[in-house]
Order: C-alpha cells, then sequence, then structure tokens
C-alpha cells in the first residue's frame, strides 16, 4: 500500500498502517536528522527523531495527499523539528562527520570521475577502489557539517530524498529563488571541499 493511502488508514483509527509507515522509513528519517544536526548536536538525534514521529502522529488529521505526499509532508516536519534544535542550540562549531553509515557510493556519484575512479559503469569495483571512495564518503559527511543549516538542508532533501525546488520552497517557507541560490552556493561549497580532499586521496592512491 502506498505512503499516502497508509497514513490516510491510520488516520482514520488503522495502528497497523502507521507501525508499516515507520518500518518503511525509520532509517531514511533518521540518517537525514543525523546529518541535518550534525556533530554538535549528535546527542539529540534521538531525541528528534522520536519527537518527529511524535509531531506526525499528532497532526495526522492535517495530513493531506492532495497537498503534498506523504514522504514530503512526513520530511518537512523532520526538517522543522531538527532545524528548531539548530537554532536553539545557538552554537557555532567545526564540524567533524564520522562515516556511521556512509559507503562512499554517495560520493562517487556526486563526485566521482565515471562510475568509480578509473573504471567504467560495467566494471567491478576493486579493494582500492572501495576503500578510496569509502574514504571520500567519510570527508563528504564532514564537508557537509561545513555547510550553513540551510544549505544543508536544502542539499539534503534535493538530493537524497528527491525534493523538487519547488516544493523546497514550499517546505522551507522561502521562494524558489532562495532554493536555487541554497543548493548553488552548498553545492560549490562541497565541490571546492571534495575536490581539495579527493585530489590528496588520489595523489597517495
Amino acid at each position: 500500500m502506498p505512503d499516502d493511502q497508509l497514513m490516510l488508514a491510520y488516520a482514520g483509527g488503522d495502528a497497523f498502517a502507521f507501525d508499516l509507515l515507520y518500518a518503511r522509513h525509520e532509517g531514511d528519517m533518521l540518517r537525514f536528522l543525523r546529518r541535518l544536526m550534525g556533530v554538535r548536536l549528535a546527542a539529540e538525534v534521538d531525541e528528534a527523531f522520536q519527537e518527529t514521529w511524535g509531531r506526525i502522529v499528532a497532526e495526522r488529521a492535517a495530513f493531506a495527499p492532495e497537498d503534498a505526499s506523504w514522504r514530503v509532508w512526513a520530511f518537512t516536519i523532520a526538517y522543522r523539528t531538527g532545524i528548531e534544535r539548530l537554532r536553539l542550540s545557538g552554537r557555532e562549531a567545526d564540524f567533524y562527520a564520522h562515516d556511521e553509515d556512509g559507503d562512499g557510493l554517495e560520493a562517487a556519484r556526486l563526485f566521482g570521475r565515471g562510475a568509480l575512479r578509473g573504471g567504467g559503469a560495467d566494471d567491478h569495483p576493486s579493494l582500492e577502489e572501495l576503500n578510496f571512495w569509502r574514504a571520500a564518503g567519510r570527508r563528504l559527511l564532514a564537508c557537509l557539517d561545513e555547510l550553513s543549516d540551510d544549505q544543508r538542508a536544502a542539499f539534503l532533501l534535493h538530493h537524497e530524498d528527491g525534493f523538487t525546488v519547488e516544493v523546497l520552497a514550499e517546505a522551507l517557507a522561502t521562494e524558489p529563488e532562495t532554493v536555487r541560490n541554497r543548493l548553488r552556493q552548498g553545492r560549490a561549497k562541497l565541490q571546492t571541499c571534495m575536490e581539495r580532499y579527493l585530489s590528496v586521496l588520489e595523489r597517495h592512491a
């Protein structure tokens, strides 16, 4: 059953439908909040995760699939929960992210030269290549943490969760051009951060 139908069923009193939604999306939701909130608020990620699902439960009657899909609606709630905690923290800090769940494939997709370094799309990656991109994946998380909160949120929602610019603008309560600027600036910062690091990795590979 699609997410939207599950949510409508849950709002109508079907508790099992909520269990299915939770099981289907808990991993993605936790990963999004972990990357959004960064190392400085790592200790609060689990609380934000539970708070997000609590808000989903509390606001179940407000869900309307004609306005937004369930995933857009739910991840917008997650974004607001995480960003509230970031802003309430009032702290500025350097981030040093750790690779809790990354395998480097995202770094390869975004910054790779070919499917994997030095290989074609049909090649089986060597252990050396996998280790190269795992290291790059760890660096990508660190680079993400160097973005502003708004840039990081826009990047994650757009590239990982498939939000269009228009949907992002509505979710983030801003204008599409503002979203485009955040994505451009965030991408440029990530490109600079990653290219510098990848060049070092390549020299030592």
